[in-house]
């Protein structure tokens, strides 16, 4: 049993290895390379830039360097989506980081063009009936953007702040991150503007079993494959499955979303990416987690896993927050602290505050006070609560008491212009698309025989590939250090050669 468990885990690495080193080379650009150097490029580029990028309104759009090909497909993204200010903004740092890509090589801007539009988006009614026998209707959503790399698959979010402009920016995101990690997924992102906080328990059950009924029109094992995410847990994703396997007659392979009728057996595996990649991150650059104060937002589950595994490799933990406030222990939270929070956590409803109750040395703060500006002496910032929790006031304030590195452990916590103040500061910036690569590759492609050892042996292996497999693209287009722009390049390429192979253009 033992042998069949280690060939088992071995065939696991190697198809693995097998994906990152097919995607590697797809990285690569074709016809004339990156830096135009083979013969005839020249010719070749001159004949992409004598082709109108865009015809609207019956003008044509050409441009001459990569900056002009940004403007042309930011500024036809706000023509489109200029309600979804995320979205437009997540599209403009995307395609800002593509300049250099569209100076050597300018064909790829007709292939960026394409991700103004996803593939398929969906909206419907969610309607069941509440406790008091009253119908009650939500909004369900499912935006599928992108297949080029396989089916799609990407997360499912209940909550009141759900909406078509984040879910959109999710999707857009996920494409690209699975892309950077080697899995061969498309990207996609659901949900509904539903708060299973504020639902009882048979409320739950009938919302889930309407929300499915329409949902399962557009997924299915080889078409789309939702996944766990914001309020989307154990429970939910049983109600769900309960429902979808009355109406289908198919489900997918162990291990990959809510087809199968459970979570991903190791979802720890995206919080332990995230600290994986800064740990080889400090590496490179001569340092190390040890002993290092580290400020985590949010209390779900990748900020609890990014809590444990900073605890094991020597960091400190300073703070895990929630809707209701946060809570600051001055000298960290040790394992026997750490497990009381979990606990707490498990429960239903449950609420970061009730954590003083088990501790003399805790402080609480509620809402109204920023975590950034109450906490003092961080080394570094690990955001898992919400999008858009950092702007330029406090990355000013996060430089002030001397942070060095922000880790983005959630979708986008810093606003593209938190970005650009970080860069001016000189603070370091892990983002998103890279850090929860490693869990969108990895975690869900684990089965529940692998032991918790061996998950941490497959997250590490991988992080310290995308860690090192961004820095040295963001250096090969004379942007070293620049892990955001590293990161959307190579992904980006990764995904754009096989749109080129699939006659895209």
């Amino acid at each position: 049993r033992s042998n069949k468990g280690k060939l088992r885990r071995s065939m696991m690495m190697k198809k693995l290895w097998n994906t990152r080193r097919l995607l590697s080379s797809l990285a690569q650009t074709p016809a004339g390379g990156a830096h135009g150097t083979f013969k005839g490029s020249r010719l070749q580029t001159r004949n992409w830039r004598d082709k109108p990028l865009l015809k609207f309104g019956g003008k044509e759009y050409y441009f001459r360097t990569g900056t002009e090909a940004v403007k042309i497909l930011v500024n036809e993204a706000r023509r489109r989506d200029g309600d979804k200010t995320m979205f437009v903004d997540q599209f403009e740092a995307l395609m800002t980081s593509l300049t250099p890509v569209f100076d050597r090589a300018p064909r790829y801007a007709w292939l960026a063009k394409a991700f103004l539009e996803p593939e398929r988006a969906v909206e419907f009614a969610v309607s069941f009936l509440d406790d008091s026998g009253f119908v009650r209707t939500h909004r369900g959503y499912r935006i599928q953007y992108s297949s080029t790399l396989g089916p799609y698959e990407g997360p499912l979010h209940f909550g009141e702040c759900v909406t078509a402009d984040n879910l959109k920016s999710m999707a857009l995101a996920s494409n690209f991150s699975h892309a950077v990690g080697g899995a061969k997924f498309g990207g996609a992102a659901g949900g509904a503007n539903f708060d299973p906080s504020r639902a009882s328990s048979a409320e739950l059950v009938r919302f889930c079993q309407a929300f499915v009924c329409e949902l399962s029109k557009y997924i299915g094992p080889q078409t789309d494959l939702p996944s766990t995410g914001l309020a989307v847990g154990p429970a939910e994703v049983g109600y769900l499955y309960g429902q979808y396997k009355r109406q289908a007659p198919y489900y997918s392979s162990h291990g990959r979303g809510l087809l199968w009728g459970g979570t991903v057996p190791h979802p720890e595996a995206y919080g332990f990416g995230v600290v994986h990649f800064v740990k080889h991150l400090l590496a490179d650059r001569g340092d190390s987690l040890l002993g290092k104060r580290c400020l985590v937002t949010g209390s779900g589950k990748i900020a609890l896993a990014v809590a444990e595994r900073l605890i094991a490799l020597g960091a400190i933990p300073l703070t895990l927050s929630d809707s209701s406030g946060f809570v600051y222990e001055p000298d960290g939270f040790t394992d026997s602290k750490f497990s009381k929070v979990v606990q707490i956590k498990q429960e239903r409803g449950a609420r970061i505050g009730r954590y003083i109750l088990a501790s003399t040395t805790a402080q609480y703060f509620d809402p109204s006070i920023s975590i950034f500006e109450a906490v003092e002496n961080v080394d570094m910032v690990f955001c898992a609560a919400k999008s858009y929790e950092i702007e330029p006031k406090e990355a000013a304030v996060l430089a002030e008491k001397g942070c060095r590195l922000i880790v983005d452990a959630a979708h986008a916590p810093c606003t593209p212009a938190a970005v650009k103040t970080l860069k001016k500061l000189g603070i370091g910036y892990a983002p998103f698309k890279a850090t929860l690569a490693t869990g969108a590759t990895v975690g869900a492609s684990l089965v529940d025989e692998v032991t918790c050892p061996d998950v941490i042996k497959l997250v590490d292996d991988l992080a310290a590939s995308i860690y090192f497999d961004v820095s040295k693209t963001a250096s090969e287009y004379n942007l070293r250090g620049d892990l955001n722009a590293g990161t959307n390049i190579a992904s980006f390429l990764r995904v754009a050669n096989v749109m080129d192979a699939h006659g895209a253009i």
